[in-house]
C-alpha cells in the first residue's frame, strides 16, 4: 500500500490499512483525508448491526496495535511498528516514574495511571470504582484519561460489552485500559527508548510525509506536537 490510500468495507480492509500505513486515525481531523472516517463505506461507519464501532476491538487484538487519543485528542490507531517511536517522543523519553519524580506530572495523573498500571486490563467502568471517580468521589477522569493516553503512558486494549441472558453482547463497547509496558511486552519495553526522543520524532514525521506527500510539513508537525498533551 502506497501512502494513505485504502477504502474500507470490511474489518479485514482497516486491519490492513493499520498494518500497512502505522497511523491510522479514526476521525476526521486537521489533515485532509487522514482519517478512517473518509475512507469508509457509508453502510459500515453508519452500520446499525456491525461496522467500524464494532470492530474496533478485533483490529486491536488482530494486530497488536495501539489504540488512543494520541491526535488532536482524537482516537488513532497506531501499528506495533511505529508505537515505540511515537510513544518515546511523546514522553520525551522518560518512563513515568521518572516523570513524576522531575515534577512533571500531576498526582492526580500518578494516581490513575498506578491504578491501570496494577490492574491491567482493566474497563473504564471498573477504573472508577476502583478509584472512587464519581459524583462523590475524585474529580477528573475523562482528563486524565485522555492526558494519559496522548503522553502514550496508556492504551485501549479492547472494548468489552454487556452480555444478555443468552451471553449475547449488547450495547456499546466500553474502553478496556493498558498500558503498552503490559499489553505489547518486550515488542515494546526493548525498543520505546532505544532512540533520542529526537530522532523518534524525525522517523514518525518522515512516515507521515511518506503517507501524505500533499500536507504540509508544519501541518504534520502541529498534529504531532507534545503541546496538544497539556
Amino acid at each position: 500500500m502506497e501512502g494513505f490510500d485504502f477504502y474500507i468495507r470490511k474489518k479485514e480492509d482497516l486491519i490492513k490499512a493499520v498494518e500497512s500505513c502505522g497511523f491510522v486515525p479514526l476521525f476526521r481531523n486537521s489533515i485532509k483525508g487522514f482519517s478512517v472516517e473518509e475512507h469508509v463505506a457509508p453502510e459500515v461507519w453508519f452500520s446499525g448491526d456491525e461496522g467500524v464501532w464494532e470492530w474496533k476491538g478485533p483490529v486491536i487484538r488482530a494486530t497488536g496495535c495501539a489504540y488512543g487519543k494520541f491526535f488532536d485528542r482524537k482516537a488513532v490507531f497506531i501499528s506495533r511498528e511505529w508505537f515505540p517511536d511515537f510513544a518515546n517522543y511523546r514522553r520525551d523519553g522518560y518512563d513515568f516514574d521518572a516523570l513524576y519524580d522531575d515534577g512533571k506530572a500531576r498526582f492526580g495523573d500518578k494516581y490513575l495511571y498506578e491504578l491501570i498500571e496494577k490492574n491491567a486490563p482493566v474497563s473504564s467502568k471498573a477504573l472508577k470504582i476502583l478509584g472512587d471517580y464519581g459524583k462523590n468521589g475524585k474529580k477528573g477522569f475523562e482528563g486524565i484519561i485522555t492526558r494519559l493516553q496522548e503522553q502514550c503512558y496508556v492504551i485501549t486494549d479492547d472494548f468489552v460489552y454487556q452480555l444478555d441472558r443468552h451471553a449475547n453482547p449488547y450495547g456499546w463497547g466500553v474502553a478496556e485500559y493498558s498500558t503498552p509496558e503490559v499489553f505489547m511486552g518486550k515488542d515494546f519495553t526493548e525498543r520505546v527508548y532505544s532512540r533520542s526522543p529526537e530522532q523518534s520524532f524525525e522517523r514518525v514525521l518522515t512516515q507521515l510525509k511518506g503517507l501524505l506527500p500533499d500536507a504540509q510539513e508544519e501541518a504534520l508537525k502541529k498534529l504531532l506536537k507534545k503541546g496538544n498533551v497539556q
